[in-house]
C-alpha cells in the first residue's frame, strides 16, 4: 500500500513538471541566454569648445613711487594721515620755504638790474647807428655799440632763468603727491633736516591699488598651444583678447575681470615658463601687493573639438578609454588621449571622430565585442554645459 502510494506521488510530480516547461518554454532560454543590456549612447559631434588655463598667481601694485624732496631744509609740516589714501597733486609735506623766497627776491632783483642795462644798451646802439649814418661816428663805435647790446640781451636771458630756477625751487618746498594712491609710514619726522642725496631725501611711499597688476607664468607647452589658437583666430579676421578671472584661496571668485597686458618674449630657462601679466580693477581694494591669488586664462576657443561626458570614460591598466557602438550594434572599446577638463566633460585629442556613438550610461553592464541595446539621448546634460561654457 505505501509503495503505491509513493509511486503514485512520483508520477504526479513528473506530469506536473512536464506541464510547467510545456507552459513555459522561455524560462529555458532565458536559461541559456540573456538579452542584451540597455544602454543610452549619443553621437560625437564636433563643436567650438571656450579652453581655459588657470595658474597660481601673486598681486603686485600697478605703480609704486618713492616721495623724495627735491631741496633741502626743515620739515615743516605733515599734511597727510600715514596709511590713508591720497590724489595726484596733494601737497603732503611742507619745507621751510624762507632761504628759497629771498633767493627768489634776489634773482628777481638781477633780472631787473639786467633788463635796465640792456634798455641803456639798446639806446647807445641806436645812437651810435645814427651818427655812422650821419659819418659823425667811426665803425668800431657802430661794432661796439650792437656788442654791448647783444651782450645785454644775454644778461637779461641768464637772470630770466635763474628767476625760474628760484621759482622752480621755492614750488619743491611744498612736496606733492607724483600719483593718487595710499601712503606708507613718513620716513622723516617733523622738524627734521632733510637733504637731497640718497635716503635723506626720502619722505613716504605711495602705492597706487586701483587698478593691479596679476603675475603668473604659462608652461611654455601652454604658451605655445595658447599663441597657436590666437594666430588661429587672427588668421579669419578675429582679435581675441586674453581674460584673467581671479579666485581666492577659499574659493570665491573676484567680482571684477582683468585682461592680459604682457607676455614675456622669453622662456625663463631656470623654469621652462613664460611670465604674463594681467590688469584688474580693483575699486574695494580686496587685492593687495603680495596677495596669493588663482588667475585663470579665458578668450581662447578650439573649432571642431570633441568632448566626452565624465560619466563616459573608463580607466583599465592600460589607460582610459571609451565603449562605442558599431553598425552591427556591439560595443567596442575605444583608447582615448584626452585634454584639459571642460565643465563636466574631457576634450578628447585622440581616440574619436565625428559620428562615433558613444556610450554613456549603464556602461557597468558593457562587455566588449557583446551586443548592446542602445537608447539614443537626444539631449546630453554635459552637451548643454560644454556649449554653455
Amino acid at each position: 500500500m505505501t509503495m503505491h502510494i509513493s509511486l503514485l506521488l512520483r508520477s504526479s510530480l513528473a506530469a506536473a513538471g512536464l506541464f510547467i516547461f510545456g507552459a513555459f518554454p522561455s524560462l529555458a532560454q532565458q536559461a541559456g541566454q540573456m538579452p542584451p543590456p540597455q544602454v543610452t549612447a549619443i553621437e560625437v559631434k564636433p563643436q567650438t569648445v571656450s579652453l581655459s588655463y588657470e595658474y597660481a598667481a601673486r598681486i603686485s601694485a600697478f605703480r609704486q613711487v618713492d616721495v623724495r624732496a627735491r631741496v633741502g631744509g626743515i620739515l615743516l609740516k605733515r599734511n597727510f594721515v600715514e596709511g590713508a589714501e591720497v590724489k595726484a597733486g596733494d601737497v603732503l609735506f611742507l619745507i621751510d620755504p624762507a632761504t628759497y623766497q629771498a633767493a627768489l627776491a634776489q634773482s628777481q632783483a638781477q633780472l631787473q638790474q639786467a633788463q635796465a642795462q640792456l634798455t641803456q644798451a639798446q639806446r647807445e646802439e641806436k645812437r651810435n647807428i645814427n651818427l655812422f649814418d650821419q659819418n659823425a661816428a667811426t665803425q668800431k663805435a657802430r661794432d661796439d655799440a650792437i656788442s654791448a647790446r647783444e651782450l645785454a640781451e644775454a644778461a637779461v636771458a641768464a637772470a630770466r632763468a635763474q628767476v625760474q630756477t628760484a621759482q622752480l625751487n621755492l614750488d619743491y618746498t611744498k612736496v606733492t603727491a607724483p600719483i593718487g594712491g595710499i601712503t606708507s609710514l613718513e620716513q622723516v619726522s617733523e622738524g627734521s633736516l632733510i637733504g637731497t642725496t640718497g635716503d635723506t631725501g626720502l619722505l613716504t611711499n605711495i602705492t597706487q591699488l586701483d587698478p593691479v597688476y596679476v603675475n603668473f607664468s604659462f608652461s611654455d607647452s601652454e604658451a605655445a598651444e595658447v599663441r597657436r589658437l590666437v594666430d588661429m583666430k587672427k588668421a579669419k579676421g578675429e582679435a581675441p583678447n586674453l581674460g584673467v578671472k581671479i579666485s581666492f584661496g577659499d574659493g570665491t571668485s573676484y567680482d571684477h575681470d582683468g585682461v592680459v597686458d604682457f607676455t614675456s618674449s622669453t622662456i625663463d630657462v631656470s623654469t621652462g615658463t613664460l611670465q604674463a601679466r594681467a590688469v584688474v580693477d580693483n575699486p574695494d581694494r580686496r587685492l593687495l601687493p603680495g596677495q596669493f591669488v588663482r588667475a585663470r586664462v579665458t578668450g581662447v576657443s578650439l573649432d571642431n573639438a570633441i568632448t566626452i561626458p565624465e560619466v563616459a570614460l573608463m580607466q583599465s591598466p592600460q589607460g582610459q578609454f571609451v565603449y562605442t557602438i558599431d553598425q552591427d550594434g556591439k560595443a567596442h572599446v575605444n583608447p582615448v588621449t584626452l585634454g584639459q577638463k571642460v565643465g563636466n566633460s574631457w576634450l578628447v585629442l585622440s581616440g574619436l571622430k565625428a559620428g562615433d556613438k558613444l556610450i554613456t550610461e549603464g556602461i557597468i553592464k558593457v562587455r566588449p565585442g557583446a551586443a548592446v541595446q542602445a537608447t539614443a539621448d537626444a539631449t546630453p546634460k554635459d552637451a548643454k554645459k560644454v556649449a554653455q561654457n
